[in-house]
């Protein structure tokens, strides 16, 4: 609509966020929403995790060496033919030397706002929510996170671009083997 919430509208919808609001019964097999009008939003991990499904479904096949890749989201399972991984390009890597990574059995996520945002008010809001804000972000931050499968790589990637450079690399660095790139965007005048 090109029309910020109101203040209002903004503060009903924070009270509704929160996994501590979230109840999951593994036996059961069922997830408990604790308050009406709460809906949960897998926006941050579920192309991650289609990727994971998928190269485990070709992994059962016999297909030993595939990429599966859902916008902005590539789960790699071993190296293609005769090639030690798969090279993947990191567009926001700072390096240039660094801007080719060689991949096998993992998963590489970008998040940011470089395709999906509005401009209301000349400011430049993410698809990306800040849940502490209830707003699209607004820093303009590039984040690609490389880990041991996809879903947790879009989850971080994910959790980076909300928690800003600073912690959300902090973050990354309690994962064994992810690693995460940041690149601030410029803003257009």
């Amino acid at each position: 609509s090109g029309i910020l919430p109101s203040a209002g509208e903004l503060s009903a919808a924070r009270k509704l966020v929160g996994w501590r609001n979230v109840t999951i019964d593994p036996k059961a097999g069922t997830v408990r929403l604790a308050l009406p009008g709460m809906q949960l939003d897998l926006g941050g991990i579920a192309k991650g995790f289609a990727c994971d499904e998928a190269i485990r479904v070709l992994k059962r096949d016999g297909v030993s060496s595939a990429l599966v890749e859902m916008g902005g989201d590539i789960a790699v399972s071993g190296p293609p033919p005769g090639k030690p991984g798969w090279e993947i390009e990191v567009a926001n890597a700072v390096e240039s030397s660094k801007r080719i990574v060689v991949l096998k059995n993992a998963g590489i996520s970008s998040s940011g706002d470089t395709e999906q945002f509005v401009e209301i008010g000349g400011v430049r809001y993410s698809h990306i929510l800040d849940p502490r804000t209830g707003l699209g972000l607004t820093d303009r931050i590039a984040v690609t996170v490389i880990a041991r499968d996809c879903a947790t790589s879009d989850g971080l990637s994910t959790a980076v671009s909300v928690l800003g450079e600073r912690k959300g690399c902090a973050l990354v660095r309690t994962y064994r083997g992810a690693s995460v790139y940041t690149r601030r965007a410029t803003p257009t005048p």
